[in-house]
């Protein structure tokens, strides 16, 4: 088996100083503390934002923090499918289904989130719950980020608390209709007639 040898390359004792390239970016450095601290308005470049005094406009596609999406009646719209916490790389959705009532539209239809929890630290703003939803129950259109604490619990968003996040519109509806039981349009289709 042969071997091979690579050759060093060369270097000149300037590139063993780092002495030119320490120079050079200290000029650079304190060029534009002086331009942002001194220099006329017009030549700053200051990319700073004073927070929360001032607000970084976010682009439309911007992912805020989660909320959950309400029917006609003020109830969420999940159905407590477990789409959205199977997607969830991060584990940071819990849900706790639960049946409805006897005799309300719904039963034997579908599933109500009896507890739906998210850990907001621990979500990585992935977006797929919002994509795996087929319900377009969950959204992440607020248009606003994690509020600032330092307390674990506030991170911890309950399913009240995520109803009663608006979306960037200001509504807590979403523009995606859906046939619900009782409703002319619903198919008549449930749990025990088969799908």
């Amino acid at each position: 088996m042969a071997t091979y040898k690579i050759k060093k390359p060369a270097r000149t004792f300037g590139d063993q100083a780092y002495l030119p390239a320490i120079a050079k970016g200290l000029a650079q450095t304190f060029g534009r503390l002086y331009t942002n601290l001194l220099g006329p308005e017009d030549q700053k470049k200051t990319a700073t934002v004073r927070y929360p005094d001032e607000t970084r406009e976010y682009p439309e596609r911007f992912r805020g923090v989660h909320r959950l999406t309400h029917r006609a009646d003020g109830s969420p719209r999940c159905v407590a499918c477990l789409c959205c916490s199977t997607a969830c790389p991060a584990q940071c959705i819990y849900i706790e289904p639960a049946e409805y009532e006897e005799g309300d539209a719904q039963h034997g239809y579908e599933r109500y989130p009896k507890v739906f929890v998210i850990d907001e630290l621990r979500c990585i703003f992935c977006g797929y719950c919002v994509e795996a939803c087929p319900c377009d129950a969950i959204r992440m259109d607020t248009g606003v980020h994690v509020p600032a604490s330092h307390q674990r619990e506030h991170f911890i968003f309950d399913k009240e608390t995520l109803l009663s996040i608006p979306g960037r519109d200001g509504t807590y509806v979403t523009a995606n209709p859906r046939h619900e039981p009782g409703d002319a349009s619903h198919p008549g289709i449930d749990r025990a007639k088969g799908h």
